[in-house]
């Protein structure tokens, strides 16, 4: 079975960073693109950022400039670097894998557990 392990959240400081990650086995990772989404309190799981098999990449608005969006197809590992964390960036963060670039998240059949980030004030 395809398997995505998230790791790297917690708690950080208002103004601080964090590195997500997520390692994926039982997959061709060179063939998908990686996404990361987070739930909006409140709200249903929303898009956060994607890298395509090529490493474009794509951000939510809210995100833009402040995250990084990678891959290591070497390690089978995909990171998100989060930067000038706010507080309202609390929420769990899942990776998920896709077929091609989307910001839909019915496109991606394959999610990791998540990994929670909270962010004090």
């Amino acid at each position: 079975q395809v398997q995505l392990v998230e790791s790297g959240g917690g708690l950080v400081q208002s103004g601080g960073s964090l590195r997500l990650s997520c390692a994926a086995s039982r997959l061709t990772f060179n063939r998908y693109a990686m996404g990361w989404f987070r739930p909006a309190p409140g709200k249903e799981r929303q898009f956060v950022a994607t890298i395509g098999r090529d490493s474009s990449t794509y951000y939510a608005d809210s995100v833009k400039g402040r995250f990084t969006i990678s891959r290591d197809n070497a390690k089978n590992t995909a990171y998100l670097q989060m930067n000038s964390l706010k507080p309202e960036d609390t929420a769990v963060y899942y990776c998920a894998a896709s077929l091609g670039l989307s910001v839909i998240l019915t496109d991606y059949p394959y999610w990791g557990q998540g990994t929670q980030v909270t962010v004090s004030s």
